[in-house]
């Protein structure tokens, strides 16, 4: 899958820079190579499992404290109501990941890991995707990094492909009252299709389909 080159602010120099030259572009292509060649969903759990575990209690509290300050800037009353989506999201599926592993859950999940070639183009956009943020707009810009970024796109690999759940969990609010739902044996997205100009959104790859039946006017 190709996708445009990822460019982000040099803050020293006020250049924009291709993220291939830096050297966390390497070791994040790498991760994600080692995950791509997961088979099975099981395989792939594990494999997630053992890069998650990498992070530590320090990249925690800054990626939770991002993921706050984030919150903090939207409007009440929806910063309260999307609050614990956001929340599980990302922390709840994370403890989620290294407990299943911890249990050997992902042992006999032998099944083949769902849409292979999309499985594939997630990994192969992710590196660039861990670049794509406005260092100069970002809280504690100088603590945040694209590793960070990473852990986002593990857990939410995690979610869709392992899980084969929606990358926001079912219950997730938007804006105009609309939300992710189980509906009929599968989960449905009001906003699913308006992801598709965004190269590096999760929602692209998500197992959930347009709500039809609840598409925001606007469209």
């Amino acid at each position: 899958m190709n996708l445009p080159h990822a460019v982000v602010p040099d803050e020293e120099h006020g250049v924009q820079i291709d993220p291939r030259s830096r050297p966390e572009f390497a070791r994040i292509s790498a991760i994600c190579d080692r995950i791509s060649g997961s088979k099975t969903r099981g395989e792939l759990g594990m494999a997630l499992a053992r890069e998650v575990g990498h992070y530590s209690m320090y990249d925690l509290q800054v990626i939770c404290g991002r993921l706050q300050h984030e919150i903090s800037r939207l409007p009440s009353p929806y910063r309260e109501a999307i609050r614990p989506y956001f929340l599980e999201q990302l922390f709840g599926m994370h403890h989620r990941l290294l407990l299943m592993d911890r249990e050997g859950s992902f042992l006999p999940m032998t099944s083949l890991v769902p849409d292979p070639d999309l499985f594939l183009s997630f990994c192969s956009m992710v590196p660039e995707g861990c670049f794509r943020w406005e260092d100069g707009r970002e809280y504690v810009a100088h603590l945040y990094s694209p590793y960070h970024r990473l852990f986002y796109y593990l857990v939410s690999a995690f979610a869709m492909f392992v899980l084969e759940l929606p990358g926001h969990p079912a219950g997730t609010p938007f804006p105009g009252g609309f939300r992710v739902e189980l509906r009929d044996n599968r989960y449905v997205c009001p906003i699913r299709d308006r992801e598709e100009d965004v190269p590096y959104s999760i929602c692209n790859f998500c197992p959930a389909v347009q709500d039809e039946k609840n598409r925001p006017e606007s469209e």
